[in-house]
């Protein structure tokens, strides 16, 4: 795959040469979206002087905090972590969560506005305002941006799928159809078409689950059948609008949900070169490359699992806000996984393991030309923000979360479920692996209880009391009668 070089820009197609991409979309048979394009108070010791300064370079000396999120929540990629300093966040903030009515917005399907609970369309009445989009769902843009502001910050995560791959398989085996029929998850990779098979329930956890979880069309040969249904011809295609995108903040150009937009550039041989999604060939680079930069186009950053302190240092610089905002516990790791840390590397392996991780990244080819391509940028943005400046911050960070494991946590650590009695903080057991959690410590004042409980609360369990906050249940009394007296 050609490097995309970091000054990409996005061509504007005329309405002619869109029909007859589109054409060419329906006929192949795979979906198109049309897309539309503070802590109050520390824990002792641990205030932190100043929110985290801009960029070396950044026109502006100070900044707001951004508050209006979207996050794409992808699958075993440490994302329940980054789930949980949002919860944290908006909740001390006082912010308006766009909540599923359970715990996802109807995923595996494609993400739909009418699936938020409070959404009103317009015309409908007041349209509440949200700040935050944070559950699992498989993303939609023109969906979302009928629920979020066009100027919201878009973020997600992505994983290593080698390591992707390890814990789908643990947590994933009884709901994939092609895991639970496969003995290991070497036998799997060793001979993956004798299991997988694309559009059977629960398979799309089995192959290239991030590129499934942000949406992307997928190639003939890999494409599932649920939740990917074709999009209706349109003969009045709105204008299209030009997006820029790369190397400055996607927020000075707010997503249009009227237009639809479509990265076009791909390099060869050095030289640029303008392509449309009806010239590729679904299962080449420039395919991939095409997908990739319309990501570019629509998501202000992407953390890595593999540097996630430093994905959380750039994540607070980004948003403008502090350090001690984006410390915390990791949530929802299996116990003897790795918990999101450290890429999975060659070094220090045995050669079966090599060989596990090299057909874990062939079998999901578009997740790993994911990973690579937001591995780039991840790194670019860190030389931007300068290196010896992001270790001293990580260093920062990490020093705070593990002063606050001491303070907060029994143990200091996360323990196995066994030990968690109290349910506000044993989380959701699920797969063949068991799933970590806290115990608070006793004898906490009563304002440390307050911060650490929101450090602690599993994903599940802090939806529940954000929704309890946004819907409080109504109570019925019962009407006072009064006695009649016989005359």
């Amino acid at each position: 795959m050609g490097p995309l070089t970091p000054t990409r820009t996005m061509r504007l197609w005329g309405p002619r040469s869109l029909g007859v991409a589109l054409g060419v979309f329906m006929t192949i048979g795979f979906a198109l979206q049309l897309w539309g394009g503070p802590f109050q108070r520390r824990l002792p010791g641990l205030q932190l002087r100043q929110p985290l300064a801009p960029s070396p370079g950044s026109a502006v000396s100070s900044c707001l905090p951004r508050q209006r999120l979207v996050f794409l929540k992808t699958h075993k990629s440490g994302s329940s972590s980054v789930l949980n300093l949002l919860h944290r966040y908006g909740d001390q903030h006082g912010l308006r969560f766009a909540l599923p009515a359970r715990y996802q917005f109807g995923y595996p399907r494609l993400f739909q506005a009418s699936r938020v609970k409070g959404y009103r369309p317009q015309g409908g009445g007041t349209k509440p305002a949200f700040h935050i989009l944070c559950h699992h769902m498989r993303f939609n843009l023109k969906e979302v941006l009928q629920v979020m502001p066009s100027d919201s910050f878009f973020f997600s995560i992505v994983r290593d799928p080698a390591a992707l791959a390890r814990s789908a398989f643990s947590y994933y085996k009884s709901t994939s159809s092609a895991f639970r029929k496969a003995p290991s998850l070497a036998a799997f990779l060793a001979n993956p078409r004798a299991f997988y098979r694309p559009g059977a329930r629960g398979d799309h956890y089995a192959r290239n689950l991030l590129w499934f979880d942000f949406g992307l069309p997928f190639p003939p040969e890999t494409k599932t059948k649920r939740g990917n249904p074709h999009p209706p011809r349109d003969p009045n295609l709105p204008q299209l609008n030009v997006l820029p995108s790369g190397t400055g903040p996607r927020a000075q150009h707010p997503l249009d949900p009227n237009a639809i937009f479509h990265p076009a550039p791909t390099v060869a041989g050095g030289h640029s070169q303008t392509s449309s999604p009806a010239s590729l060939d679904l299962g080449s680079s420039s395919f991939i490359q095409w997908s990739l930069a319309w990501l570019d186009s629509v998501f202000d950053l992407v953390l890595v699992a593999e540097y996630f302190d430093e994905s959380l240092v750039l994540l607070a610089d980004a948003l403008c806000w502090g350090l001690d905002d984006v410390v915390g516990f990791m949530h929802n790791a299996q116990a003897g996984g790795e918990q999101g840390r450290g890429a999975v590397s060659n070094g220090g392996v045995t050669a079966e393991d090599r060989q596990l991780n090299a057909q874990a990244r062939a079998w999901n080819h578009l997740d790993w030309a994911l990973y690579v391509h937001f591995n780039h940028s991840l790194w670019a943005r860190i030389n931007q923000y300068g290196q010896s400046r992001l270790e001293s911050a990580v260093a920062e960070l990490r020093a705070r979360r593990e002063a606050l494991a001491k303070h907060c946590l029994e143990g200091g650590e996360a323990l196995d479920p066994k030990y968690i009695t109290d349910r506000r903080f044993r989380p959701f057991q699920f797969g063949s692996g068991k799933v970590l959690g806290y115990v608070l410590r006793s004898g906490l004042s009563l304002a440390d209880q307050e911060e650490c409980e929101r450090l602690a609360t599993p994903e599940l369990q802090y939806k529940d009391k954000l929704d309890a906050k946004q819907f409080p249940p109504t109570v019925s009394l019962p009407l006072k009668t009064s006695r009649i007296l016989s005359p």
